[in-house]
């Protein structure tokens, strides 16, 4: 017989097959949306019953990041020193690639500073994450009315930024794999430059997670496509605000072009 037959590396112990079964489903996009659906069921109750905190909204995006990672997801976070950079709140602008940013950046950002998300007017009425997403304060938007929407931003934004809570916003108005400058509005350095606060831009790249034909928060992973997230340096934002969004769009251009090279 063969020395060695029947060591660790070539031996197929039921435990073994057990073990390889188990890697397989967690990379199986069956086992993250069972996982996901799971964890927006259980959110989604305890919303309703207001129980759901800030906490509790960190904890939950924390453990969508575990399954993220055990479904093949490699994350790539970078500049989470310019997060708490500056004092007080401040205005988080980025682009909007996928769900992905939405689930993971409460647990990035929340243990830092407490934060809410500018939203779509249909996320807030959606059956799942209506009630999750309602209880978290947002800023919500139609994308229908330009100036309605400029008026519930500025608004409800400096009010919430005033008393201590940061914002994030994405000024693209829908979710895009491809970044497309021209419709990245400037509503986001209006509302910094009104209350005074700093803006600390974000840069995505998030296309791990596609959108579902059925429901498009459900779509398929890709483990093939890393996840990078980078937060750049914070800036005030002076004069009408047109060089500061340009600079944002600048750093995810760059952040982009950087990240599809490698």
């Amino acid at each position: 017989m063969q020395k060695g037959y029947f060591n660790s590396d070539n031996y197929h112990t039921p435990e073994k097959h057990a073990y390889s079964f188990i890697e397989k489903l967690r990379h199986n996009r069956m086992y993250f949306t069972l996982k996901y659906a799971g964890i927006v069921l259980r959110t989604r109750k305890e919303a309703i019953r207001k129980l759901y905190d800030t906490k509790a909204w960190t904890d939950s995006s924390f453990e969508i990041l575990k399954f993220i990672e055990r479904t093949g997801g490699i994350f790539h976070i970078t500049g989470m020193e310019n997060i708490t950079k500056s004092i007080g709140s401040v205005l988080f602008i980025g682009n909007h690639m996928s769900t992905l940013e939405t689930m993971i950046l409460p647990c990035i950002i929340g243990p830092h500073k407490e934060l809410t998300f500018v939203v779509k007017e249909s996320l807030v009425k959606h059956p799942l994450f209506g009630d999750v997403m309602k209880s978290r304060n947002p800023i919500v938007v139609g994308r229908t009315d330009p100036r309605k929407d400029l008026e519930a931003v500025m608004n409800g934004g400096v009010e919430l930024l005033e008393n201590g809570i940061s914002i994030a916003i994405f000024p693209q108005s829908t979710r895009n794999v491809e970044f497309k400058p021209e419709e990245f509005n400037s509503l986001g350095v209006k509302l910094a430059k009104k209350a005074g606060v700093d803006v600390v831009p974000i840069a995505l790249k998030t296309d791990f997670w596609g959108n579902g034909k059925v429901i498009r928060e459900l779509g398929p992973m890709d483990s093939k496509k890393h996840i990078y997230i980078k937060f750049g340096e914070p800036f005030p934002v002076r004069g009408n605000g047109k060089e500061e969004n340009q600079k944002i769009i600048e750093f995810i251009q760059a952040s982009l072009k950087d990240w599809n090279q490698k």
